[in-house]
């Protein structure tokens, strides 16, 4: 699955014992604060959980705004600061973090023009390590510095839980492997198998079954075994966001093994009603 370019990060243990370059740091692009209008979608959620090592919820102490020569590439109506936070809470991690962190952030002025003030306001983070230099991680995206509210933390916590579960993460779709429709003996009756590619190779598929008088189903196959009675994965749920944000919006030709034009129609057909039924990925401060 596609990422962000990353984004460096400095985190200080108390008592100065791990400080970060910052000076360097300023040469790196910060992370944009979101704002009340980016509130994320369950799709942005899941891309910056997923992408991340370390999701915290952090108390900002003090902030300073760089000057513009240690800030380049600053977009114009934004001010990049370099704040200082003590950890409120390692939400999930595959690594510990200190109880005081500092990092790089480009927030947009207020009405202003001013700079907003973030003392005592608390944020999640996502962020990774940065390997081999301890102390210091990486926000893994633009947006990935969230404005932290109960009502964040608890969207969060079954996306992570699902995440961190070996047996409930599902593989990350990397594309469609192949798709085959069959016709059957009845006008109307068709099966359509559709097998998905995976990042790591687990075998996923999708079957469209079409019945004569009847509307036509479909389900997932988490497995080696194609399951007939599979089922849609819910919305929003982790197998929605891997389905939903990795599939193309259209059937490639190359991918459809049927050679008889009208089995191929069928394929392609079976593949729109299965997306269409999926919906959007949508989007509010992360990118496909």
């Amino acid at each position: 699955m596609p990422f962000f370019n990353p984004l460096i990060v400095s985190f200080m243990a108390a008592g100065g014992l791990f400080v970060g370059p910052v000076a360097a740091q300023a040469q790196a692009p910060a992370t944009v604060a979101s704002t009340a209008t980016d509130a994320p979608t369950y799709a942005d959620l899941a891309t910056l959980s997923d992408a991340a090592a370390l999701v915290i919820r952090a108390r900002i102490r003090n902030q300073a705004v760089l000057k513009p020569e240690r800030a380049p590439g600053l977009a114009r109506g934004f001010a990049r600061l370099y704040i200082e936070a003590e950890t409120v809470a390692l939400i999930a991690g595959r690594a510990g973090v200190g109880e005081s962190l500092a990092y790089l952030v480009d927030v947009p002025l207020d009405a202003r023009g001013k700079v907003p003030k973030l003392k005592k306001r608390e944020f999640v983070l996502f962020a990774r390590s940065v390997a081999g230099r301890a102390g210091e991680v990486q926000l893994v995206a633009p947006g990935a510095h969230l404005a932290y509210t109960p009502d964040i933390e608890a969207r969060l916590r079954p996306i992570l839980t699902a995440l961190y579960d070996e047996n409930m993460a599902p593989p990350r779709i990397t594309g469609i492997s192949d798709a085959l429709a069959v016709q059957g003996t009845l006008t109307g009756e068709s099966e359509t198998q559709i097998f998905l590619a995976t990042e790591n190779r687990s075998p996923v598929s999708i079957t469209v079954l079409r019945r004569p008088g009847q509307r036509p189903q479909w389900g997932v196959s988490w497995g080696e075994i194609i399951d007939s009675a599979a089922r849609p994965p819910a919305p929003e749920t982790l197998r929605w966001y891997r389905l939903a944000c990795a599939l193309p919006a259209e059937l490639p030709s190359n991918t459809n093994l049927a050679r008889d034009p009208e089995a191929r129609r069928l394929a392609t057909a079976d593949y729109a009603f299965v997306r269409e039924a999926i919906g959007p990925c949508a989007r509010r401060i992360t990118q496909g």
